[in-house]
């Protein structure tokens, strides 16, 4: 009994020894969580110095084994290094440099972790000796990615935390809409509807990183794309930061030899060397905004209809602060505006809505006047049917319109012209623009709808973009013709004379003999 007890108590002292060990060891490794949301990163943790730990202190600072000997000779003296890194700028200074002489020895990399719905809430490097750390994305896995690289300086003596210096930066795309007939254009928005032929106007804005000043130059390159139906105009490019335009030397407007599928790119090589039309320099922050606008012509390839005649941008920067800026960028999602366009059917038909030829037709837009000009309006090409009874006016947006019937059928009369209103709806806000509503309905020559004696009535389908009517012609009233019922009225009529002179004849005599 005793020596069960004695063999008992031997185990108990042992099991102690060794709970005292494993907390011992896990007291001497540490962890690094980097608190990022965004997918796809693989952080990795170089020692850049290491020491003795007491408590939270690093004595004896020594180069890590994450430094090569080249770096280590370049650098200097490890305590000494390790003492002059008081601020943040000063660790920011350092990580780029000393990333420059980093061995192939990686202390730890990252783990992922994500939530139950599968997204991304941080990342975590573990079994870590204290120490000084460099903790940076692996090179290449954010190239041409969304997000930005990053480096971080860590001093490693308990496990620590950090978050990512800020956003990267933004871009959006937007377009202006008016209304020819009313003189209104909107703000800025996601949507608009043109004529063929009308000049678009676009803007592109995009925004810079929170980190924006850890960067010694930064490239910055729009990229935009248009669908057939837009014809860019390269002269109408205007670029501003903030208020300030910013003169075409310090960027470049490329639309040949792309290789990407963009219709145009506006290059900046380096964003903080940029100058103002007087030669001065314009100062660019984490703050700043870069505006891109320009026009493009809707053209006679535009998309009719719900699918519209898209346009959009991405965002190419700098986004490895590490090198100062130099090679490494990525990529903004995209940002979509459309452009929608419709077309006016005219359907000539006879009273019993059967196809009618020999019509001809001229529908006409009204354009407001300024203070220094008249209203006005102007013609629309019309394309027609081979019957010569379907009329297509295509390429046109919302407004009033005047529909003339230029030739009459023979043998029918000609209608007086018809007024009406193209109104249409889409989605000024939204990252996927739709055409929501489209019709149109009959008008005076101001715009206010006809309620009662409207001959035009129209439906419209959104997918082809089309509103049709039918436009009834009368048949005109005809004079009889020989043979017919007014020969037999003049007959009639002659023999109704000839019977009443008979009659009153034939009462004078009988008259004048009584009387004789």
């Amino acid at each position: 009994m005793k020596l069960t007890k004695r063999l008992f108590s031997i185990l108990m002292t042992a099991a102690l020894v060794l709970a005292l060990s494993v907390s011992a060891f896990a007291a001497d490794t540490y962890t690094i969580t980097i608190n990022n949301t965004a997918s796809g990163h693989t952080y990795e943790a170089y020692q850049i110095f290491s020491g003795d730990l007491s408590g939270t202190t690093l004595s004896n600072i020594q180069w890590g084994s994450g430094v090569t000997d080249a770096g280590k000779t370049a650098i200097g003296k490890a305590a000494d290094k390790a003492a002059s890194l008081t601020t943040a700028d000063d660790a920011k200074t350092f990580a780029q440099t000393v990333g420059q002489y980093l061995s192939t020895t990686i202390a730890g990399t990252s783990t992922e972790a994500k939530d139950e719905s599968g997204k991304t809430t941080s990342y975590t490097i573990g079994n870590l000796a204290a120490g000084y750390y460099l903790v940076k994305d692996r090179d290449g896995t954010q190239t041409g990615g969304t997000d930005a690289y990053t480096g971080y300086i860590l001093e490693v003596v308990k496990d620590t935390a950090v978050s990512p210096k800020g956003k990267v930066p933004t871009v959006e795309k937007k377009v202006k809409d008016t209304n020819d007939s009313t003189g209104e254009t909107t703000d800025w928005q996601d949507s608009a509807d043109y004529d063929i032929g009308d000049k678009v106007p676009f803007q592109l804005t995009g925004t810079l990183p929170a980190n924006y000043a850890d960067y010694t130059k930064y490239k910055y390159t729009f990229h935009d794309t248009e669908s057939a139906g837009l014809t860019f105009d390269s002269s109408s490019v205007v670029v501003k930061v903030g208020d300030k335009t910013v003169d075409s030397s310090s960027y470049t407007v490329v639309s040949t030899g792309l290789t990407d599928g963009c219709t145009f790119e506006v290059q900046f090589t380096d964003l903080k060397a940029i100058k103002d039309n007087t030669g001065a320099a314009i100062s660019t922050t984490k703050d700043s905004t870069i505006t891109v606008e320009y026009t493009a012509t809707l053209n006679e390839n535009a998309t009719l209809g719900s699918t519209g005649n898209t346009n959009d941008v991405t965002l190419e920067f700098s986004n490895n602060s590490n090198k100062g800026g130099e090679g490494d960028t990525g990529k903004t999602p995209k940002d979509t505006v459309i452009v929608f366009t419709y077309k006016t059917v005219i359907n000539k038909v006879s009273k019993d809505k059967q196809p009618l030829t020999g019509a001809g037709f001229t529908l006409e837009k009204l354009y407001k006047g300024t203070t220094t000009a008249e209203d006005q309006w102007k013609a629309i090409t019309v394309v027609e049917n081979e019957a010569g009874t379907t009329f297509t006016f295509s390429g046109l947006d919302d407004g009033i319109y005047r529909l003339t019937e230029t030739t009459t059928p023979a043998g029918y009369n000609s209608i007086d012209p018809i007024y009406f209103t193209v109104t249409a709806e889409h989605d000024v806000k939204s990252d996927t623009p739709t055409l929501t509503s489209l019709s149109a309905k009959q008008t005076d020559a101001s715009g206010a709808e006809i309620t009662t004696g409207a001959i035009a009535s129209f439906s419209a389908v959104l997918k082809d973009g089309s509103v049709s009517t039918d436009i009834v012609n009368n048949a005109g009233s005809t004079l009889p013709s020989t043979g017919g019922i007014g020969t037999k009225i003049f007959t009639f009529g002659g023999i109704a004379l000839m019977l009443a002179a008979a009659v009153m004849y034939i009462t004078k005599r009988k008259v004048s003999r009584e009387e004789k």
